[in-house]
């Protein structure tokens, strides 16, 4: 058994929130009981996995996708009502880090990802910026663009949606997991011959196409399923408590 302070204490020191500007509170954002020994992770705090931990008598949730986006209606209504309601009936504490969870160089949703691609991390995709999120990485071996689709498809589980940037190999790749398209321009500047992300928009087809550089949206969900994953594991490793993730099906 844990304190719901020691948690936190060890999240705050591993992810380190304070070198992010975010778009919602990283840390505790519901507090619950303070004896903690059992953690369940997901992605997003939704309804589904709110009630799986309480299934499980669950003491903590830890996600990347909490709640109180800058920006969002702030009254608790609805959905947010019920939500919240339920982690307060059942004295469950919410914990979620967004940026400092994707961004972590060995438990991060990005250095996960790369490690289950078997892409190595041989740069940031912002060599200017340390603190903006992303990754590149260059290929000891070329692969074409249908060799990492279907790497993609077989490591994530789900078809990924590929805008092809012609005939030639990828040998760098920009990534960035979750609603990171934007960053494709980013990718070509450094040199990528290929970027990955979790989401898509209407433009970066057209950029992808005009560019030359191939684009894959994988899944927003799929790829930010394992950062959350492993800093859970490292919770219960080094705090001598129970963990379990909770894969909450979401296709985009």
């Amino acid at each position: 058994m844990a304190t719901l302070t020691q948690v936190i204490n060890l999240l705050q020191e591993t992810l380190k929130p304070g070198l992010f500007q975010d778009y919602c509170p990283n840390g505790l954002q519901v507090a619950g009981r303070e004896e903690v020994r059992l953690v369940v992770s997901g992605v997003t705090a939704c309804q589904s996995l709110i009630d799986e931990a309480i299934a499980l008598d669950a003491d903590a949730i830890l996600v990347h996708h909490g709640y109180f986006w800058k920006g969002e209606n702030p009254c608790i209504t609805g959905m947010k009502k019920s939500r919240l309601k339920a982690l307060l009936a059942h004295d469950l504490s919410l914990l979620a880090y967004h940026l400092p969870l994707d961004a972590h160089p060995e438990l991060g949703n990005n250095a996960q990802l790369a490690a289950r691609l078997g892409l190595p991390l041989t740069g940031p995709l912002f060599p200017d910026n340390p603190r903006q999120v992303g990754n590149i990485a260059d290929l000891a071996e070329p692969l074409t663009g249908d060799d990492l689709a279907e790497r993609l498809c077989r490591v994530l589980g789900q078809q990924p949606l590929w805008v092809s940037g012609g005939a030639g190999l990828i040998r760098r790749i920009g990534f960035c997991t979750g609603g990171a398209q934007g960053y494709i321009e980013q990718a070509v500047l450094m040199g990528c011959d290929a970027y990955i992300s979790g989401e898509i928009s209407e433009p970066t087809v057209h950029t992808a196409r005009e560019m030359g550089v191939h684009y894959f949206a994988a899944g927003h969900h799929a790829t930010e399923r394992y950062g959350v994953h492993a800093v859970g594991a490292m919770l219960a490793e080094k705090l001598g408590i129970k963990h379990r993730f909770i894969d909450i099906p979401n296709p985009v």
